[in-house]
């Protein structure tokens, strides 16, 4: 009996799982999943892209290619969105068991996104015209192909993703290659490519390897041609990822100084009455000034206060204050707190009035001084679909859907992106929680702040949410060439440099502050100055260079 070779055996192997095309999507989907925090497993992000090129490459129809996509995505957001279950556990009024439930209609409906890239870049090898002549040019050259077209099409939809029905940005792709917190990894090309394109850089690398895999299995033509090429842009690319060495923005330190607090006030106790004044004192002890005349911003998390801080509303609704019926005295006691000369940003709720009657909420983020003064508020703008406000209440709430967040009143959305000049404590531009995830949305272009703050409440999130959560936000720091500082109930809050280098951090569920001073913004990057209009242009030249390679193949079939 004859041994097969290492070549044969591969492409035995590789012939058995391709048999069975739609559990390859499937499994690699989940395995491109893995990549994301807390797991880090890039490689297997890496690998499984590959793997669904080379499915899609093979797809016999067009319909075949989109359903592969769609099985990648729906097991690519089931296990990368699984903390979304967590948040059903905190919510008395809907089941737990709805959570996994809702994990897959969500994962149902952003499996389209891979679906469509798949779809396209099918559609760009074979539809356009002399398909059938660059047919010729056999699996290898529609690999190449492809490889280039779902590069340019992974970037648009992902794109799209991030605002078709409102958006739901989570777990770009690219963020698989971000580096540990003392690291860039790939993530180093993002003031010039922005997050959607350094997710097309992940699946270009992903056909690198599917191109190594056919040069090693003796596949003919341009694949030995190419391998030794793809080995070489493999080995930079993975190079960059594990040995590129970290930098602090030139070790300098801001002038602004500050106090950052992350009280661990736990999701089962955050909305229980009982609790409010317990919470305020835990996080006025975690904030006391260690010099009474140092002049400091003071950074609390979202959803950590309860007090309605502005003037103006029915008497009834400042009763459940935690000081007294008096959002003066309220504004007063926080101003002792953090001492003279100090600032507090803090996440809050404001109400919609009318007639009396509060007809709606905000969540915002409040900036008071040591006087007890109201200087600015911004309005969170992207609200959570069914955890902040419930979408088709008219046919949903009938049927017993709550939203996730407590309380009978939709929130409200902001205007958007601000900068608010805060005279001695900087320039802060503000994004509350789940908006940080939008890239290209989270700073005034036309006014350009000095940080970003971005206050969360993670508790509801598992033990997956709050690792994905701050990667996002450093991607955010990366781009936009500035430090962003996160104050969460629970964890993780951390003060991340604009290098997207996490100086320092709370783990979860552990209370404490960090003090230091404001590291210090970068120049506006390429990205600051242009957004996603450079993301959508590689996209556009991807696709471009997929059609140049399909009809160089087909005019050398053999080269």
């Amino acid at each position: 009996m004859t041994m097969d070779s290492p070549t044969q055996a591969s492409r035995k192997t590789l012939a058995a799982v391709l048999r069975h095309p739609h559990a390859g999507a499937l499994a690699a989907g989940g395995l491109a999943a893995c990549g994301f925090q807390p797991l880090a497993w890039w490689p297997l992000t890496i690998l499984a892209t590959a793997w669904l090129i080379e499915l899609v490459a093979r797809a016999p129809r067009a319909m075949q290619a989109f359903f592969v996509g769609w099985l990648f995505g729906l097991s690519h957001f089931t296990v990368g969105n699984n903390w979304i279950a967590t948040a059903f556990t905190y919510q008395a009024q809907m089941p737990a068991w709805l959570g996994a439930v809702a994990v897959v209609l969500l994962a149902i409906y952003l499996a389209l996104y891979p679906a469509l890239a798949a779809l396209g870049a099918w559609l760009i090898v074979h539809r356009l015209p002399g398909s059938r002549r660059r047919r010729e040019a056999g699996l290898v050259s529609r690999v190449t192909g492809i490889g280039l077209a779902l590069a340019g099409c992974w970037i648009l939809t992902e794109w799209m993703r991030a605002w078709v029905f409102t958006g739901f940005a989570w777990n770009p792709l690219g963020v698989a290659v971000l580096g540990p917190y003392s690291g860039q990894g790939l993530a180093l090309l993002t003031p010039w490519i922005g997050t959607y394109g350094l997710s097309g850089v992940l699946v270009l690398i992903g056909g690198a390897v599917r191109s190594m895999a056919h040069g090693f299995m003796g596949a003919a033509g341009s694949a030995r041609a190419g391998w030794g090429l793809a080995l070489v842009l493999l080995a930079a690319a993975l190079g960059a990822q594990v040995a590129l060495p970290a930098k602090y923005l030139n070790g300098a330190e801001g002038q602004v100084r500050f106090t950052l607090i992350q009280p661990d006030i736990r999701q089962e106790t955050l909305d229980d009455p009982r609790n409010y004044e317990a919470h305020f004192i835990k996080m006025a002890r975690l904030t006391v000034p260690q010099d009474r005349g140092d002049r400091r911003v003071v950074f609390w998390p979202e959803s950590g206060l309860v007090d309605y801080l502005r003037d103006g509303y029915p008497e009834r609704y400042y009763r459940q204050m935690t000081y007294a019926a008096d959002p003066a005295l309220a504004r007063e006691r926080i101003g002792q707190v953090i001492g003279p000369y100090s600032l507090l940003l803090t996440g809050a709720v404001d109400l919609v009035i009318e007639d009396q009657t509060a007809i709606g909420a905000r969540n915002s983020v409040t900036a008071i001084d040591w006087r007890g003064s109201i200087l600015a508020g911004y309005s969170k703008a992207h609200l959570v679909p069914y955890g902040e406000y419930l979408a088709l209440r008219w046919l949903l709430e009938p049927l017993g859907a709550r939203r996730l967040v407590a309380g009978a009143l939709d929130f409200w959305p902001g205007p958007g992106a601000r900068t608010y000049d805060l005279g001695a404590w900087g320039k802060a531009g503000m994004q509350i929680c789940y908006e940080i995830i939008f890239s290209g949305q989270v700073v005034d272009p036309a006014d350009r702040p000095d940080y970003i703050f971005n206050p969360s409440n993670d508790g509801w999130f598992g033990s997956w949410g709050p690792p994905q959560h701050l990667a996002q936000a450093r991607l955010r720091a990366i781009e936009e060439g500035l430090p962003v500082l996160r104050s969460t109930t629970t964890g993780i809050s951390a003060v991340i440099d604009a290098n997207g280098i996490v100086r320092e951090h709370l783990p979860s569920h552990v209370a404490g502050r960090i003090d230091g001073r404001i590291p210090p913004a970068r120049e506006p990057t390429l990205f600051a100055r242009y957004g996603n209009m450079l993301p959508l242009g590689m996209a556009v030249l991807l696709i471009a260079a997929s059609v140049v390679a399909r009809r160089r193949h087909s005019a050398y079939p053999h080269a």
